[in-house]
């Protein structure tokens, strides 16, 4: 059986989690191994600030509060997204304003942004999809000039560049995964990057309750209260220790999926040639991940077979997003702006392949060989 995920693991994970139980004995949040991801992040990729946090939903709520949203406010986001992206601004009651996506990226239309914008408008919300950076050059503009603030959906981008700069660190906030399906994990895990140092005080006390705690332990203050509104966003050091040795193998596992990426991409390049399939688009301007790679077929009739066939030789793919504008929350909490032209169209064609660390070249070329034989198969019917 070839499944579509197996977890990032790389081998020095649990011995920094019994470090952090046995030796460390601090296994609540903001331990060793929490700030030595925060530090790994800043450095990194340049970050003003990196905060680890439970999931990247909380880090998403958490840029949803710093934005200092009210009822009524709205936020301008792709339908094409996991449903996170929209709760976080929900819960602090914006209304939603979808629109369309680009048909080569999966990204957000830039050119449909603006239209987009009414006088309630506060913020822009791009989701970088599978790691490809959204034009944030054009995003970045747009928001200046309607004094807007830009949340980084950077879920899937850890690693990927736009224009030389990583992703998440362009906007006002950047929001990462370290969910189990992410390139790195932690189990549950993210992280909030705040690129305006007027924020990240109060970034630190949402993360801690509401109270000044960071302040304390830094002796800036002789005893913590509570200050603000805030909730528990802390993960265990336990998580952040399991992180860590991802971390340190972050180039490797960059470089293990990248090739199976490549060779997908190699496999395939005919297909599309061909006008079979689209593949992943990846702009000359920007890196990628490999976080997922996908291809996007003719028809849902024809998506379907594929994934009939690939699972009758034990491979199993998957798709993905259900259009937010189209669920029973999206018709509750905002509408789509403008023509939806590509993105229900890409839901019911776009199919992902077995893409993880680790993934062996026999069981790679097994999906390969899978995929070129349905497609022959159809070219001779």
């Amino acid at each position: 059986m070839i499944p579509f995920n197996i977890p990032p693991y790389v081998g020095i994970e649990m011995g920094y989690v019994r470090e952090a139980a046995e030796a460390n004995r601090k296994i609540c949040g903001d331990g060793p191994f929490t700030k030595r991801c925060s530090q790994w992040l800043e450095e990194r990729f340049g970050a003003t600030k990196a905060l680890l946090t439970t999931s990247g939903t909380t880090a998403l709520e958490m840029a949803a509060i710093l934005c200092e949203l009210e009822p009524g406010d709205e936020v301008i986001l792709p339908s094409f997204t996991f449903s996170t992206t929209a709760t976080a601004f929900v819960l602090v009651g914006a209304k939603l304003v979808f629109v369309d996506i680009r048909p080569d990226t999966m990204n957000i239309d830039e050119t449909k942004i603006e239209a987009a914008i009414t006088e309630r408008t506060r913020v822009i919300v791009p989701v970088h999809y599978a790691g490809v950076a959204c034009e944030m050059d054009a995003i970045m503009d747009i928001a200046r000039r309607h004094n807007l603030k830009v949340v980084e959906d950077a879920a899937q981008g850890v690693m990927s560049t736009y224009k030389g700069r990583a992703l998440g660190t362009i906007g006002d906030f950047g929001c990462y995964s370290f969910h189990e399906t992410k390139n790195y994990s932690m189990g549950e895990g993210g992280a909030i990057l705040v690129n305006d140092p007027a924020c990240i005080e109060r970034a630190e006390i949402i993360r801690e309750k509401g109270t000044n705690r960071a302040r304390f332990f830094r002796g800036q203050v002789d005893k913590y209260t509570w200050v603000d509104y805030g909730s528990s966003y802390l993960p265990s050091d336990m998580n952040a220790a399991y992180l860590w040795g991802q971390l340190e193998a972050a180039d490797a596992i960059n470089e293990n999926r990248l090739a199976t990426w490549r060779a997908y991409r190699e496999a395939f390049a005919d297909l599309e040639a061909a006008g079979l399939v689209q593949l992943p688009c990846v702009p000359d301007d920007r890196e990628h991940n490999a976080h997922m790679f996908y291809l996007v077929c003719d028809s849902l009739k024809e998506r379907t077979a594929l994934i009939d066939s690939l699972k009758a030789r034990d491979i199993f793919p998957a798709f993905h997003y259900i259009p937010l504008h189209s669920s029973p929350a999206g018709e509750r909490f905002g509408h789509f702006h403008g023509a939806d032209e590509y993105t229900t169209a890409v839901n019911e064609r776009l199919v992902r392949l077995p893409l993880y660390y680790g993934l062996t070249e026999k069981d790679r070329d097994a999906v390969i060989v899978a995929v070129r034989d349905f497609y022959a198969d159809k070219a001779s019917e």
